[in-house]
Order: structure tokens, then C-alpha cells, then sequence
């Protein structure tokens, strides 16, 4: 089963609470161009799909970013939760070679 994960580039200059509040999570992807990495936002509804299918370091997912024309496998490196309400949000990337 594949599983894959739309994403965008974040805003210049954007706060990740305001982001939180628009129903988007923060994220990171490092590793897909050497040591670069990206500033990416993902829809709040997909990363709460996605964390019931994966297990962090372990499971292969693909990550599509449309503004930078990149895709590719990346394995979830790192999910930040809010210590009170159980939430998601932080996400970490890291690009797999496979």
C-alpha cells in the first residue's frame, strides 16, 4: 500500500500558530538535496490520516511538494505532539534514497 502526502512550501515570514489556527501543520523535509532542507506545510486532516497508517523511522512515504516540482520517498522523522492537548504539531522529513 502506498501512501503519499501533499504538501506546499511555507510562507515566508508565517507563524506556525497562525498556521495552526488556518488548519495546517508545520513540517520539515531534509535530506533531498544534500544537507538543504525545506520549510513545508501540511493539511492538519492529512497528517491525522497519515499518522494512523505509519510508524515513525520505520514506515515509506511519499512526499509530493508541487511548488518545488519534487517527489520522492521520505520516511517521518520526528512527530511533535502538544503536551496537553495530544495534537500533532511538528512533522520532520528525512528523504530515503529508495
Amino acid at each position: 500500500m502506498a501512501i503519499a502526502v501533499e504538501s506546499q512550501k511555507r510562507p515566508e515570514g508565517s507563524k506556525p500558530k497562525a498556521l495552526r489556527r488556518s488548519g495546517l501543520i508545520p513540517a520539515n523535509l531534509y535530506g533531498h538535496n544534500g544537507s538543504e532542507s525545506i520549510s513545508l506545510v501540511v493539511d492538519a486532516k492529512s497528517v491525522e490520516r497519515l499518522l494512523k497508517q505509519v510508524a515513525p523511522n520505520k514506515t515509506v512515504v511519499t512526499l509530493n511538494i508541487p511548488e518545488i516540482e519534487w517527489s520522492g520517498s521520505t520516511v517521518i522523522r520526528e512527530v511533535q505532539v502538544h503536551p496537553a492537548k495530544g495534537i500533532p504539531y511538528h512533522l520532520s522529513f528525512f528523504a530515503t534514497k529508495a
